[in-house]
């Protein structure tokens, strides 16, 4: 793609290894200030030439971002990615259908909750990328935004007067990068992904059970059950996340408040920036070789902080309790009936551990490594929660926030276990909690609150 935005080339440029001209000599230094010193006093001069050059830019992909990502480049980006895809047959639509009813079936003897999908469609990999972009937008913005107002604080005092076009510009080409990276991602990610949830996350709509067929036939072909075998099995996977996010109303607000807790506690070392007032030649920022030099020095990222490092650990330990229960009630329900299911739930978490499309695309964008041994320690603990105390006490725990395991719980189930057989919830009034949890439903209010980590 030749009109890629400069900064994210992947390479095609046949001039991009020449010998550039020396940005120091004569005219051309645009800015005017050769190369001798450099100080806090020519940030205003260079700060209106930036926003000379790129106020008036043209975005090649897509039209002019209105918010921290350039989403229309993600868009085009991913479907450039995927290329062409034949239709679904009706045929597969249907079996898919067929599937998450019979999933849908079994697992009502395996939980109280409720059925969740009121619709079962097979997607292509564009109609995932479209059917799940809204969630993308939330997971995402929370991020690019926390990244383009701690630029402003964290400029040094005598620069901040003199920072909007500078600003203005990183906003724009923050917004490519973001949009760039994800579009890239999502891309990958929708050739990969078998489900809505298979990253654990309810990225489609409410209630939309979603396989993609495509994805499901590669992954068949390299296993030993039958495909119907393996369809069953994982529209019993998506069918059991439907019931968890369609019947636990403040879990899906749960899992993006992490993602926007994470964001906020970012911050940025100021020294890059007074490195860049101190050595930086600002005739470079008229190459863009150079400015894509500068942008991958470092200079501009984030630093972890301990409020991240928090909203991690909650995040990673809901969704590895969201992955275990899970695999808890599939294997409940489909144990008897489909002899392998311990093989492809066993599958799943190898794939999982070999850092994915979906893992990397988390790194990347959130921050979060998915630890296979944490989904492994929630799986054990809610099968011998269901062994001590049953299903419907074991599902009760989805009642309210506060009454869910933390990470410690992880690590000493019988503790957590013995809480719950005794009644112990730590402080919180259970028939309040439950009262509330009721209230929730019927007035559609949201009670979350954090998880312990």
């Amino acid at each position: 793609m030749a009109d890629l935005p400069f900064g994210f080339s992947p390479g095609d440029d046949p001039d991009r290894d020449k010998p550039k001209k020396d940005p120091t000599s004569g005219p051309a230094d645009p800015f005017g200030f050769g190369s001798g010193d450099f100080n806090m006093a020519d940030l205003g001069q260079i700060f209106t030439k930036l926003g000379q050059m790129f106020s008036g830019a043209d975005n090649p992909m897509g039209g002019r971002s209105s918010g921290p990502v350039n989403y229309d480049l993600a868009r085009q980006l991913a479907s450039s990615s995927i290329g062409f895809v034949a239709p679904i047959p009706a045929a597969t639509s249907s079996a898919i259908a067929d599937a998450v009813h019979l999933a849908d079936t079994w697992l009502d003897g395996a939980t109280a909750l409720p059925a969740g999908a009121t619709k079962a469609v097979a997607w292509t990999p564009n109609e995932w990328v479209e059917g799940t972009l809204d969630t993308w937008k939330r997971l995402c913005d929370p991020m690019a935004a926390q990244i383009g107002s701690v630029w402003a604080s964290s400029l040094p005092e005598e620069a901040q007067a003199m920072a909007g076009p500078l600003l203005a510009m990183m906003t724009q080409m923050g917004g490519m990068a973001f949009g760039s990276q994800l579009g890239q991602a999502l891309g990958t990610l929708s050739r990969e992904v078998l489900t809505s949830t298979d990253i654990g996350l309810p990225l489609g709509p409410k209630g939309v059970a979603a396989l993609l067929p495509e994805a499901i036939e590669a992954l068949s072909e390299g296993l030993e059950q039958p495909r119907s075998e393996i369809l069953t099995f994982l529209a019993a996977r998506e069918a059991a996340h439907h019931r968890l996010f369609s019947h636990v109303p403040w879990l899906s607000t749960q899992l993006l408040n992490a993602v926007e807790a994470y964001a906020k506690g970012m911050k940025i070392d100021i020294s890059g920036i007074e490195e860049l007032a101190q050595g930086f030649n600002p005739a470079a920022l008229a190459d863009p070789a150079a400015m894509e030099q500068l942008l991958s020095q470092g200079m501009f990222e984030p630093k972890a902080t301990p409020e991240q490092t928090a909203a991690l650990e909650r995040l990673e330990t809901l969704l590895a309790l969201v992955e275990g229960w899970v695999q808890t009630v599939v294997t409940a329900a489909l144990g008897e009936r489909i002899p392998g299911t311990a093989a492809l739930s066993e599958m799943l978490r190898r794939r999982r551990a070999t850092a994915g499309p979906a893992e990397q695309t988390f790194a990347t964008l959130v921050g979060l490594e998915l630890r296979p041994r944490k989904m492994r320690e929630a799986a054990a603990l809610w099968e011998r929660l269901t062994d001590a105390v049953g299903i419907d006490a074991r599902d009760a725990v989805w009642q309210h926030p506060d009454l869910l395991p933390n990470s410690t719980d992880l690590d000493e189930p019988a503790g957590f276990i013995d809480r719950i057989i005794g009644g112990d919830t730590s402080g919180l009034d259970i028939d309040a909690a439950i009262e509330e949890f009721q209230k929730s439903q019927d007035e559609g209010d949201d009670p979350a609150k954090p998880v312990d980590s």
